[in-house]
């Protein structure tokens, strides 16, 4: 699988072409599903913000995941599929160009991608690109800290482990001052691994295991337990 993670979806020229050069052709030609789970195991979010992110209507028209011009956008809700069973939901992921992941609750999100049976399918999508948005991205990483535990605060921080790096999205973020970059530097000390703190118009590209960032903005890179690299 290749992954395009991100903090806030696809924001500038510099993501889009990197999706694009992902997907070997054009987005008007490829097919994507948009999983909303995350959001259900965030008490700030609602059934109204999940139809807003659904709809594409959070963002405008340029930014929204669903509204980039797809060929085709469906709804992959994973709390649904152990009661539909995996010969019925198996066939829409393998056909799927690209899965994008909306943000929320990362532990959630985590749990329901193993109940679903969607995290044991990840290794065999060689060709499938996973975009994540903030949670969606947080998801496969070891690990997020308890500042982004939001669903259960006295419950695990361990996500899926894809790769081996944590994500601290939204830096800097205007008015959110648990989110500044002395924040990120904080969270970075509690991580054993490496980490990246990116902000809204930077992401994270992983392809055969090889990690690049695409910015048009600001990040930190972190060696294990917050040593700064750049």
């Amino acid at each position: 699988m290749k992954l395009l993670l991100t903090s806030g979806g696809v924001t500038n020229d510099s993501i889009r072409n990197a999706l694009v050069d992902m997907l070997g052709k054009p987005i008007e030609e490829a097919d994507a599903l948009f999983v909303p789970t995350a959001q259900w195991g965030q008490p700030m979010c609602s059934p109204q913000s999940v139809w807003n992110s659904t709809a594409g209507r959070w963002r405008n028209e340029v930014e929204s995941m669903v509204q980039l011009g797809w060929k085709s956008v469906g709804v992959l809700e994973l709390a649904v599929l152990p009661s539909i069973g995996r010969e019925r939901w198996e066939p829409w992921v393998r056909a799927a160009d690209v899965l994008l992941v909306d943000g929320g609750e990362a532990v959630f999100l985590a749990k329901w991608m193993r109940e679903s049976g969607l995290a044991d399918l990840l290794p065999e999508l060689h060709d499938t690109i996973w975009v994540g948005v903030s949670a969606g991205s947080m998801v496969m990483t070891p690990r997020i800290a308890r500042e982004f535990v939001d669903w259960q605060p006295d419950g695990t921080d361990e996500t899926l482990g894809v790769v081996d790096f944590s994500i601290f999205p939204h830096l800097d973020y205007p008015g959110w001052t648990e989110n500044t970059t002395e924040a990120a530097r904080r969270w970075a000390t509690k991580i054993p691994g490496p980490a990246y703190a990116i902000d809204e118009e930077t992401a994270i590209r992983v392809v055969d295991g090889a990690v690049d960032v695409i910015s048009e903005g600001h990040w930190e890179h972190f060696n294990a337990g917050g040593g700064q690299t750049s």
